[in-house]
């Protein structure tokens, strides 16, 4: 799954094996590149009219 946004754009999400309402849900990864650097974490979320679609950055929290 592609993230877009924020501090992971670009990369890819490895969800093979997710079931359908794991990726109807945010997901909080672990990342050094966000506003609270290592350790922080940034929430993305699926796109609700595309869930095939990308997740979109909704913000950061340490």
């Amino acid at each position: 799954m592609d993230l877009v946004g924020g501090p992971s754009t670009g990369r890819v999400l490895e969800v093979t094996g997710w079931s359908g309402e794991e990726l109807a849900e945010d997901a909080l990864l672990i990342t050094d590149r966000g506003l609270y650097r290592t350790g922080g974490r940034a929430l993305f979320g699926p796109v609700k009219a595309d869930p095939e679609g990308p997740f979109l950055w909704i913000g950061d929290t340490p």
